[in-house]
């Protein structure tokens, strides 16, 4: 099953589908981003997360390669077979392909990025955990076929290999044990990196020995990150930057200073975590208030200027697996949400620490959400930390009763729910509602993608993430992105994250 959803939505002073791929070779695009990457160790925890993954798609090309809807593609392996009972992986590796410090990609080089991914153990992020706790033995079948046999059936490790846990490295990177800050950014994508500084900028150049081709590509990519949404606007408004991302709330402004936007559609949503570790936080009923203290329609309409809509469920309405009643369940009235707090002890209201991070896109949502649950005796005191910092509350001892967070969906629904809602989960540091919302999603992973069982399984899982509130959906978010008119082009949407692929950007030679 793979997710539907249209490729992008052109809004405000639109040019028509995505053109040409053409572009200057001499040109450097610029790019404003709202958060930025601490390392560029693709292990690292917060690469985990889809803010990080613009750049690091640039620099390190995955050995399956997840197409702009998420379909698993060709990429450093050009082909794989898996046996009849999911449990070998055969990858037979593209010829000819060199790292960016000119070592050569062989079967070698792919089982030791592995060997050094599963020696750190959980110092890496989720993701890369949970992909290297599958496989029993690893083997490099001459130089260019890599077998992996799985502990267990498993129905999507080809999808998980498009993402950092598919980041193939050159030895040099993590000669000596380099981790995290140590880390070598050595890749075979088609960017190589000549500055890094932390949280605050990445420039890359062209690789020109990169096997997907040059022709097009700008001679470079700066990666500013800057956190204030009015710095990012006029960036691109003076010529500082080529492209910024913008908050939704800037549409009318970017309109009328005469830029050029685009909304990238994507499976993400805007939602609130539980640490069901918490007190009071494991009973459905205060989970269920929250849902009936939102008025989600009202908050998309304010907030994002017919970008977002209001929902109460993980997956986009083009998903096979979204289910149109589930977003009427938890109708908006603040009375109910009140009566359920008092049948759950806490009829004088309840108080609620929400960490959300300090950037300019998620403080406004965060205002109008903690007024709407104050009408229904939810008192949220705002625990404001910076972007980089979001993984605390993922941490062994959690910060934070909730967490606010966007959400930038999976090209996998099963990695999806297990992220989100499952006991081991990155996103539910207090583990599951439910053993059987577990054993559900469970269930779905020993399942082939094309397995006519497998809807029906994930069905169940969903109704019940809903019915028991995992977690709070608030509404849907899109991408927005503003530059002069003409000048970028082929920048279109990536389904699989949150943060798009820059990789096959172009810069119009007029913005030079």
């Amino acid at each position: 099953m793979r997710w539907a959803l249209a490729a992008a939505i052109w809004f405000g002073l639109m040019s028509g589908p995505a053109r040409a791929a053409e572009g200057d070779p001499a040109a450097t695009l610029v790019y404003y981003n709202l958060a930025g990457n601490q390392t560029l160790d693709p292990t690292d925890t917060q690469n985990g997360s889809s803010y990080a993954h613009d750049t690091l798609l640039s620099i390190y090309d995955t050995l399956i390669r997840l197409d702009d809807r998420g379909t698993p593609v060709p990429g450093l392996a050009e082909s794989w077979t898996r046996n009849a009972d999911l449990t070998d992986l055969t990858l037979k590796l593209r010829p000819n392909v060199v790292f960016h410090d000119g070592t050569k990609l062989t079967a070698q080089t792919v089982v030791a990025t592995f060997e050094r991914n599963l020696a750190l153990g959980k110092r890496a992020g989720s993701g890369v955990v949970e992909t290297m706790g599958l496989i029993a033995s690893m083997e490099a079948v001459g130089e260019d076929t890599v077998r992996l046999v799985l502990k267990q059936p498993n129905g999507q490790i080809d999808a998980w290999l498009g993402g950092p846990s598919g980041m193939i490295v050159s030895p040099a990177a993590y000669a000596d044990g380099a981790v995290g800050a140590t880390f070598r950014p050595i890749g075979a994508g088609p960017f190589k990196v000549t500055r890094f500084e932390s949280n605050a900028r990445v420039s890359v150049v062209r690789h020109e020995a990169y096997w997907g081709g040059v022709e097009g590509r700008p001679a470079g990519i700066e990666f500013h990150y800057v956190p204030d949404g009015r710095a990012r606007l006029n960036a691109v408004r003076s010529g500082q930057a080529t492209v910024a991302l913008l908050d939704a709330r800037q549409i009318p402004e970017a309109k009328a200073a005469g830029l050029e936007l685009t909304i990238t559609e994507k499976n993400a949503f805007w939602v609130m975590y539980f640490n069901l570790a918490k007190a009071g936080l494991r009973d459905v009923r205060v989970r269920r208030a929250f849902m009936h203290a939102l008025d989600r329609e009202a908050l998309a309409g304010a907030l994002t200027f017919g970008s977002a809509r209001g929902t109460e469920q993980i997956f986009a309405v083009s998903s096979p697996l979204n289910v149109p009643a589930l977003d009427k369940r938890y109708a908006y009235d603040p009375a109910k949400a009140k009566s359920l707090l008092a049948e759950a002890g806490f009829k004088d209201g309840i108080d609620i620490s929400l960490l959300v991070l300090n950037n300019s896109e998620f403080r406004p949502l965060a205002e109008a959400m903690q007024a709407m649950l104050l009408e229904a005796g939810i008192r949220v005191k705002f625990d404001m930390v910076d972007v980089s910092q979001f993984t605390q509350f993922f941490q062994p001892t959690a910060r934070g009763d909730m967490l606010m967070g966007r959400y930038g969906g999976r090209s996998e629904p099963v990695q999806m729910l297990f992220e989100l809602v499952a006991s081991g989960g990155p996103f539910s540091p207090g583990g599951s509602v439910s053993p059987e919302l577990d054993k559900s999603i469970g269930a779905a992973r020993v399942l082939a993608s094309n397995d006519p069982r497998r809807d029906a399984v994930l069905g169940q899982a969903v109704e019940m993430a809903s019915d028991l509130v995992a977690l709070v959906p608030v509404m849907t978010r899109a991408n927005v992105y503003a530059f002069k008119p003409g000048c970028v082009t082929n920048l279109r949407a990536y389904l699989p994250g949150g943060a798009d692929r820059f990789n096959d950007v172009r810069v119009s030679a007029k913005c030079r």
